[in-house]
């Protein structure tokens, strides 16, 4: 393994809530040389691009997704990942199902967060079809659980 921390953030289509979180991770570490970003979907096409809410809501915070294209989950991608986070518990069963090799490296999103009236483990809630309002509430989710992924990769990673 290299001593770049390559981490995979996975929802269902990779236009919303995964896009989303690399947007957001990519600039809590983007002082950092040791992390690489990405993010992919467990039911995605190729080649779309981020939803346009996604979009905005990365905007207005200054952040852009240049080149952005979505992905499905591969076996090649989980290979590169030192870390793969999950939106649902839906999504982390069928990351465990499809690809029960790489199970070591998956975790919820809010695996370690300890969110103000949901606690530890609770799913990021699906946006799409919910306006702009939803949007900004999963990134207020993602700002809550990214300093607990980062503290956890940190804590337990070995070269």
């Amino acid at each position: 393994m290299s001593a770049l921390k390559h981490v995979l953030f996975v929802c269902t289509g990779n236009t919303c809530r995964s896009p989303l979180a690399e947007g957001l991770f990519r600039h809590a570490v983007a002082q950092r040389g040791d992390y690489r970003v990405s993010s992919a979907g467990v039911a995605a096409s190729r080649g779309d691009p981020p939803s346009r809410e996604t979009a905005a809501v990365l905007k207005q915070r200054g952040l852009r997704l240049d080149d952005f294209a979505s992905r499905p989950v591969t076996a090649d991608l989980l290979e590169e990942a030192s870390h793969v986070f999950a939106m649902t518990q839906s999504h982390l069963n069928a990351l465990e199902n499809r690809f029960p090799q790489h199970a070591g490296k998956f975790y919820l999103v809010c695996e370690f967060a300890d969110i103000p009236g949901q606690g530890v483990g609770m799913d990021i809630p699906d946006p799409i079809g919910m306006g702009r309002a939803a949007y900004e509430e999963v990134a207020d989710l993602l700002d809550q659980a990214i300093p607990t992924l980062i503290a956890f990769i940190d804590q337990t990673w070995q070269k």
